[in-house]
């Protein structure tokens, strides 16, 4: 034998045995797995903050063992960690959820909770927002200090909506988008009822008589026939124009309600529009040392023209602060800030009841 074949042959043997170990290993490993059980659950809230917490791991223990998911004292191969992951993962707040064996028999679930930027608590709504949109129910004993919006304004969301507010909002558009085709559909009939009513108003103008010289018929035999004619004509053209009418009247009818539904369409746009730019407010009062602390609720709500405006509870003084629509934001809070050292410093901060910042270039207050 070669040394060549010789080191392939060594190699071979070397990798059967590395394979032979690696299977010896793990039927090993699986035989003790399988014998072992679970000797203790550990739950973590990878993510809880000086903010506050959502979820606590007396909360998950509560709900493995409602959910009648055995843990402590079944073998670990029996162990339904799937099970687990989806019981936890139902809870809106919760944004990732991992649970896992160490190989000493203990249970690991480790929580992140996601992050809410806001808690809504606006016309019967109590729900916390991340700053990414997601929306989801307070959990009940929840103890998380972030901005509160009160008022009558209502999001372009449902009350018991959990999950996304644009997969939200784009699922009632295609809705409508739906709701509009049908509407288009219901037109073809009409259509094609407009088109055959059409042919016949045309048919009726190409309707002629002509004497009938082969037998000898007479001038008022004739002026007789061409009178009837013209008196069906004019009973077939009110028949037809009375048909298009309705017909048209029956398209316009479907057409108004498409517009409605497109016009259904604008408002959920606008509404989540303004939804957003809340949010962006909500962020720019947080990310302001001075506003953050100054700010203590915010009161949304929705104008008469559809318009999103909001007052703000400040911390100083017994006054509101007519804030307006979320636009010019940085401008009005410069104008308030210059306000609030010019003015109240020197006025007193009790002198006013509302102080309004919507205006252009100027503060106007009441008493």
């Amino acid at each position: 034998m070669s040394s060549r074949t010789i080191r392939y042959v060594v190699l071979t043997l070397m990798w059967v045995a590395v394979a032979a170990y690696i299977l010896y290993a793990g039927i090993a490993a699986h035989r003790v797995r399988k014998a072992k059980q679970v000797g203790r659950l550990e739950i973590e809230v990878v993510d809880s903050t000086a903010h506050g917490h959502l979820v606590s791991a007396a909360k998950v223990r509560r709900w493995i063992t409602a959910g009648g998911i055995k843990t402590v004292g079944t073998a670990v191969d029996e162990v339904d960690l799937s099970a687990i992951e989806q019981l936890i993962a139902r809870n809106g707040f919760v944004d990732r959820v991992a649970a896992y064996v160490s190989y000493e028999g203990t249970l690991h679930v480790e929580i992140s909770q996601r992050k809410p930027l806001l808690r809504l608590l606006t016309d019967g709504m109590n729900a916390y927002v991340t700053s990414e949109g997601y929306v989801f129910a307070a959990p009940q004993a929840s103890s998380l200090y972030v901005p509160v919006v009160t008022g009558s304004y209502r999001p372009p969301f449902a009350d018991n909506h959990t999950g996304p507010v644009r997969a939200y909002v784009d699922e009632r558009l295609r809705e409508i988008d739906e709701r509009i085709a049908a509407l288009e559909r219901e037109k073809y009939p009409l259509y094609k009822a407009e088109l055959e009513n059409d042919r016949n108003t045309s048919a009726v103008r190409r309707m002629r008589i002509k004497r009938r010289w082969w037998r000898l018929e007479s001038s008022e035999s004739f002026d007789k026939r061409v009178e009837e004619l013209r008196e069906k004509k004019a009973a077939l053209r009110r028949t037809y124009r009375y048909k298009g009418l309705v017909i048209q009247r029956q398209i316009e009818h479907l057409g108004a309600q498409q517009e409605a539904e497109r016009r259904k369409q604008k408002k959920l746009e606008k509404s989540y529009e303004d939804f957003m730019k809340l949010l962006t407010f909500v962020e720019t009062v947080e990310n302001d040392d001075f506003w953050r602390s100054e700010v203590v609720q915010i009161a949304a709500y929705t104008t008469s023209s559809g318009a999103l405006e909001v007052d703000l509870v400040p911390r100083s003084g017994r006054f509101t602060i007519r804030f307006g629509r979320l636009e010019r934001v940085d401008e009005k809070f410069d104008k308030l800030l210059a306000f609030y050292r010019r003015g109240l410093s020197a006025l007193g901060w009790d002198t006013y009841r509302s102080i309004d910042v919507r205006f252009a270039d100027q503060v106007v207050c009441r008493r």
